[in-house]
């Protein structure tokens, strides 16, 4: 009997200082946590040099937590004693008041392992309200808020490419009617711009019949005649001019003004000023009734 006793104690011995080769502490690095803070779980080992431990690492089921990052520190070795630490930073998405967990160190031998597992670490759920109200009151708020709007490109797009599609088949369609609207517009703005230049320069020519003022009067009327029959006018002399607009009339009150110039000599300038006015408004004219005419015939 005393034998068997004498076994048993010197067994229970033997676990014992076995039991205590290995000390495996968990704990959170804070008591209470909000609905998925990140918060830190330390994992230490304390053993002897001669053993090989593994921590848990990335594909271990942390149950209700959720893994964001493992940090592991360097073995600290001391009189045969090696301490191994790691902290698993970790998320909890449950509802309940508390959640705990625990979590293994192997010790691995050389036909199989051994599992160490530390105390639960308990870890309280930290509520932003304090409670819920059984009924909800809206805060009122009648303060205008803008809200961004974002252009819808594709839409934008569309519009455009539709429009630039429909100035297409308009100009296609009317680009001719168009251009002769602009052509006789045009006609008429220079006929008055002509017509206001003309009465500036014989009015001073009349007061002032110098060499200078009179061929600025041909030279204006010349070139304006030009522009509406698109002939060599300016290369022409007086002579010229009223034959091949088949109107003498012209060659005289051009060589009336001209007399100012070549003679120095005094002259009928109003009678030879108005007539070469006419001539150019009927030129004038004309024109634009060729504008219209080739706009009715589109």
């Amino acid at each position: 009997m005393a034998k068997k006793l004498l076994i048993l104690i010197s067994f229970l011995c033997s676990v014992t200082s076995f039991a205590q080769e290995v000390k495996v502490e968990g704990y959170f690095m804070q008591d209470s946590a909000k609905l998925g803070e990140r918060v830190g779980y330390v994992l230490k080992a304390d053993y002897p040099a001669s053993k090989q431990l593994i921590f848990p690492d990335s594909t271990f089921d942390f149950g209700s937590f959720v893994l964001l990052e493992k940090k592991t520190y360097i073995s600290h070795t001391e009189s045969d004693i090696t301490q191994d630490s790691v902290v698993y930073y970790l998320s909890n998405f449950e509802l309940d008041q508390s959640s705990y967990l625990t979590l293994p160190v192997y010790e691995l031998n050389r036909y199989d392992s051994v599992t160490h597992f530390p105390l639960e670490a308990e870890l309280k759920l930290k509520l932003t309200l304090d409670s819920i109200p059984e009924q909800l009151v809206f805060k009122e708020n009648n303060v205008y808020q803008s809200i961004e709007k974002k252009w819808n490109w594709m839409l934008f797009g569309a519009i455009a490419l539709a429009v630039l599609v429909l100035l297409g088949a308009l100009y296609w369609l009317f680009a001719d009617q168009i251009k002769k609207f602009w052509n006789e517009r045009g006609e008429k703005r220079r006929w008055s711009k002509f017509q206001k230049q003309w009465q500036q320069a014989s009015a001073q020519l009349e007061q002032n019949p110098t060499m200078e003022a009179a061929d600025e009067l041909i030279g204006l009327w010349k070139g304006y005649l030009e522009s509406l029959t698109s002939l060599p006018i300016r290369e022409w002399t007086s002579s010229e001019i009223g034959e091949k607009l088949g109107d003498m009339q012209v060659f005289d009150s051009l060589r009336a003004i001209e007399i100012i110039i070549y003679a120095g000599k005094k002259a009928e300038i109003q009678s030879a000023s108005n007539y070469l006015l006419q001539v150019a408004k009927e030129k004038h004219l004309e024109k634009i009734s060729k504008i219209k005419h080739a706009r009715a015939s589109v």
